[in-house]
């Protein structure tokens, strides 16, 4: 294979340096995805989480204040499967946590938003309105889907946690994939929930994507500096995706309680669970996953069923001045996070990797 050099990424992306800013549903926002491109890198919003009309918005809300490259992320999950019974039971486990703050848990929870796999109303919402580049995560849309967002113009990204998935991604005609490492914070992009997980470092899996792929492989996980992103780039990456160097941005959504988190202890102790949404996530230590250390993975509603009961905890434990039930996302990286506004983060990168 000949892997692409990483200035032909940058072309393709019209971006003027290889940084990434990881979507982060929940997280970025708007005026975050902006100021990074603004600043030459590839901003992005996570709008999986979203109704077409909703995404429709943020992304008039990002050309409001940039007309540099975006990136809008999809999520491409099984559609979940419900359970009454199974739902019913993962509520009355979490009833002792609901009672600590005077609530109870909600009478039944279903999906709180629905997979790209089955939303054609975001297919024609973004074939309208044509951002520069599209990225997927989870997964894989249909094919037809893939070439008619090819043939709009638009810059196709995919994520993989493994060799298999990202042969996946570049057979389907992805133009880059974005290769996850088991350090990243977040949702874990494994294609199967319940599947094998390698558990691959990103520099360990950028270097085995960049030897057996000829299409850009970009380096996520655990990268928070400049000399994180040059260190992916002499592996052979076309560049790198930061997502937990920006949560403490000023621009950035995350509350209070998940800011500062990301500046205590728990920045040292981050843990991969299931109990928050249903799907492997790694979180900032707190309340909501020391309860998951006793709770077996067949326990937890499909993803994102289980996300309805995580976000309805939260909702009760925050109403008590108790951030220990967010989805706090962070990777191994945390302890490095500096608390900047975006475009003097960004300066600083790229002051770094050009010393770098």
């Amino acid at each position: 294979m000949t892997p692409s050099r990483p200035r032909d990424l940058l072309e393709l992306l019209k971006i003027d340096w290889p940084i990434i800013q990881a979507p982060m549903a929940g997280t970025s926002t708007p005026a975050m995805a902006a100021a990074v491109s603004n600043a030459g890198g590839l901003g992005s919003i996570g709008v999986g989480s979203l109704t077409a009309a909703a995404a429709e918005d943020m992304i008039a809300a990002v050309r409001a204040r940039s007309n540099r490259a975006l990136n809008v992320n999809l999520f491409c999950h099984r559609p979940a499967k419900s359970n009454p019974a199974h739902e019913q039971a993962w509520l009355e486990r979490l009833r002792p946590e609901f009672s600590k703050f005077g609530a109870v848990p909600p009478p039944a929870i279903a999906e709180p938003y629905a997979s790209f796999l089955e939303n054609e109303d975001m297919l024609r919402t973004l074939l309208a309105a044509k951002p520069s580049v599209v990225s997927f995560h989870f997964g894989l849309p249909r094919s037809e889907w893939i070439k008619a967002l090819r043939e709009a113009g638009i810059v196709l990204l995919a994520t993989a946690t493994n060799l298999h998935e990202a042969r996946l991604i570049a057979a389907a005609g992805i133009h880059a994939v974005v290769a996850q490492g088991f350090e990243a914070g977040g949702h874990r992009g494994i294609f199967d929930q319940d599947g094998e997980d390698a558990q691959l470092s990103a520099m360990a899996l950028t270097q085995m994507l960049v030897r057996e792929l000829d299409i850009p492989v970009i380096a996520a996980g655990g990268i928070m500096d400049g000399h994180g992103i040059a260190a992916a780039l002499r592996l052979g990456a076309s560049a790198a995706q930061l997502g937990t160097a920006f949560v403490p941005a000023d621009e950035s959504a995350a509350d209070a309680g998940h800011r500062a988190a990301l500046f205590s202890e728990a920045a040292h102790h981050t843990i991969m669970t299931r109990v928050i949404s249903g799907r492997p996530a790694r979180c900032l230590a707190n309340r909501f996953t020391a309860f998951g250390a006793s709770v077996t993975p067949n326990e937890v509603p499909d993803y994102p069923i289980a996300y309805d009961a995580g976000k309805a905890l939260n909702a009760a434990a925050k109403a008590k001045g108790d951030f220990g039930y967010g989805a706090q996302w962070a990777g191994q990286g945390a302890p490095l996070a500096r608390a900047l506004p975006v475009e003097k983060l960004m300066n600083t990168l790229i002051a770094e990797l050009q010393g770098a």
